[in-house]
């Protein structure tokens, strides 16, 4: 796999274009099926102009979110899940969004500027290294983008320090519970796709008990790669091919666990 920088900056480049082009975070022209999870439109405090359909799950839909909480979301894009989130904090909580693509940063945003919320603030940073301080939330989440990121372990830490002592995260993933081909792995579309970068669920689970985190679940489990007439829309027919033996094997999680 290639360094962690390189893997960096083709990821934002991928999310630059997500705004800038309105193409599919996972490679290939966006079709009507790309979603991989149940619509947010129907959630108090969408924002439709937040939604560009790079989700893998609905994380606030098990985050335990409370009225008044300060919560963090890891990626957040155009700020479709903070948004939700800041529905259930209401006006006496708050909702920090850290993003590092700047592109997402601006969008983010001018659709809070839409809305006209004060309790919303979006940071330009790197979920490696947050800027947020120690202790501080109550609630972390996340959708679809921890795959994304290098060090997972380096994620998970920083997450546990910034929580609050019996603060937890909620955060929707996906993970590969078999093999991937080393072609596969080093994909950096598949990567920047939220494929090539997942882990097994066991790996995560490891993880987690490894930083510090208590009572990890999980809470949903499904599968990805649902019909062959899906990728044969978005990829050629070698990618297909190969995305298909993934069939039986990625799944998106939604996973929660406490400090």
């Amino acid at each position: 796999m290639e360094n962690a920088e390189t893997l960096k900056m083709t990821v934002q480049e991928k999310y630059t274009e997500v705004v800038t082009r309105k193409s599919c975070c996972c490679g290939g022209k966006k079709t009507s099926d790309d979603k991989l999870v149940e619509g947010y439109d129907q959630l108090e405090g969408y924002v439709k102009d937040a939604d560009y359909g790079l989700g893998c799950g609905v994380p606030t839909q098990f985050a335990n979110i409370k009225s008044g909480n300060t919560v963090l979301d890891l990626g957040s894009g155009a700020g479709n899940d903070v948004f939700v989130a800041r529905a259930i904090v209401g006006i006496e909580g708050k909702v920090i969004g850290i993003d590092f693509t700047e592109e997402m940063i601006k969008k983010a945003n001018e659709n809070k500027a839409k809305v006209g919320f004060t309790n919303i603030e979006f940071r330009k940073g790197d979920i490696e290294n947050m800027p947020v301080d120690d202790n501080s939330v109550d609630v972390v989440i996340s959708n679809c983008v921890i795959n994304l990121v290098p060090d997972k372990r380096k994620a998970f830490s920083e997450i546990y320090r910034v929580l609050k002592p019996g603060g937890h995260f909620c955060i929707s993933d996906m993970v590969v519970n078999g093999s991937m081909s080393s072609e596969l792995r080093e994909d950096l579309s598949l990567y920047a796709g939220c494929i090539a970068g997942a882990l097994s669920q066991d790996e995560y689970m490891q993880i987690l008990k490894e930083v510090g985190f208590t009572n990890p679940e999980i809470k949903k489990s499904s599968k990805v790669i649902t019909s062959r007439e899906r990728l044969d829309k978005k990829y050629d027919a070698a990618r297909a091919d190969a995305m298909w033996s993934l069939a039986d094997s990625l799944f998106s999680i939604t996973f929660y666990a406490v400090k």
